[in-house]
């Protein structure tokens, strides 16, 4: 065993290390592009989530208006009066899922006076609070403020 030496490990072409280089960069360049479209797509998600949500409650609870009125004869005058039948005419008494304080807008058979008090008005219907423009379409209307859920047909 003469000269038994280790071999050194045979060097890379300058070739090869320029191509492993450009790959590296290459995954750097797809990583980056990826990230940053991820944040805008999953805020979309959330919003097109949050718009079938509002579909759904809203209109589940122009159902509930319309069995309180067929049931009752008269418009609750607050949402808490739909769980009060018996049977419930709605699971419970839904949020606005557009909103973070979850409060409707409501929408009233008869329009307030001057004072703009709403005291003892009934309800037909609910909108969202929120001003955004919506991914939806839903009743011709791109702003989730102008969709309306309403147990009368008159109010829209």
């Amino acid at each position: 065993m003469e000269n038994a030496r280790p071999h050194p490990p045979p060097r890379a072409r300058s070739g090869e290390r320029g191509f492993t280089m450009a790959l590296l960069l290459a995954m750097v360049v797809v990583m980056v592009i990826l990230t940053t479209k991820a944040v805008p797509l999953a805020r979309t998600v959330t919003q097109r989530d949050q718009e079938a949500e509002l579909i759904f409650r809203g209109e589940a609870i122009a159902n509930a208006l319309r069995v309180y009125r067929a049931k009752t004869g008269a418009y609750p005058t607050d949402l808490n009066d739909l769980m009060k039948v018996k049977p419930h005419i709605l699971r419970r008494v839904y949020k606005d899922p557009m909103t973070r304080e979850g409060d409707w807008d409501y929408l009233y058979q008869v329009q307030p006076g001057a004072t703009g008090d709403t005291t003892g008005l009934p309800i037909v219907g609910v909108r969202s609070k929120s001003m955004k423009d919506s991914i939806k379409v839903y009743q011709n209307k791109t702003l989730i403020h102008d969709w309306v859920f309403s147990a009368d047909a008159n109010i829209l």
